[in-house]
């Protein structure tokens, strides 16, 4: 009788992402995943069952440890506003290589969101979740009285979340950081009166 698999699933799946990240979905290869993860092939697909098993796993991952870090990032800040411009200011103080990689989310959905229906709704999923972490920080400074008289919490959720995305387009193009600010400048404008 053969031997049930073990192994760590957390650092399995955060080797793979690193994979998937650096090379994405399409080019990243199952000798690269093996090699990766330190898993033998039979071994990942008794896990994953494929490539894109392993691949939503690690997307799941990802999404789960931004929305936690996005979480606590609000809860720590002095108020909901400012933890909303923590978050852009990360993104301005990102890396050349953070920049350079993106999201991996909406990297996801730009590589073969449009050809998978499963990673698409899976990445979808995810950034409405972020997008629901931000909207309610939103709400919770309109309770508060520091949102922009007449701003609605739930069409700038929706904004700063393409703004997110485009910069983490921008990114990956190589801009300079100072691009970026003036984008951010100009998103978090919006936010008060």
């Amino acid at each position: 009788m053969a031997r049930p698999i073990t192994f760590n699933r957390d650092e399995v799946l955060g080797r793979a992402t690193e994979v998937f990240w650096e090379h994405g979905y399409c080019d990243t290869s199952v000798s690269q995943l093996v090699e990766a993860t330190r898993l033998k092939p039979g071994s990942l697909y008794a896990a994953f069952e494929s490539k894109e098993g392993l691949f939503l796993a690690a997307l799941d991952r990802y999404a789960q440890q931004s929305c936690r870090r996005l979480r606590a990032l609000l809860a720590e800040a002095p108020d909901p506003l400012r933890g909303v411009e923590q978050l852009f200011e990360q993104l301005a103080d990102s890396g050349r290589r953070e920049a350079r990689r993106g999201c991996l989310l909406v990297n996801s959905v730009l590589e073969v969101g449009r050809l998978n229906l499963t990673v698409q709704a899976r990445a979808r999923a995810h950034l409405a979740e972020i997008e629901a972490i931000l909207r309610g920080a939103l709400e919770q400074a309109r309770a508060n009285g520091e949102l922009a008289t007449g701003k609605s919490p739930e069409s700038l959720a929706k904004f700063l979340m393409t703004t997110i995305w485009g910069l983490r387009v921008l990114g990956g193009t190589g801009a300079d950081r100072e691009s970026a600010q003036l984008v951010i400048a100009e998103a978090l404008s919006l936010l008060r009166d």
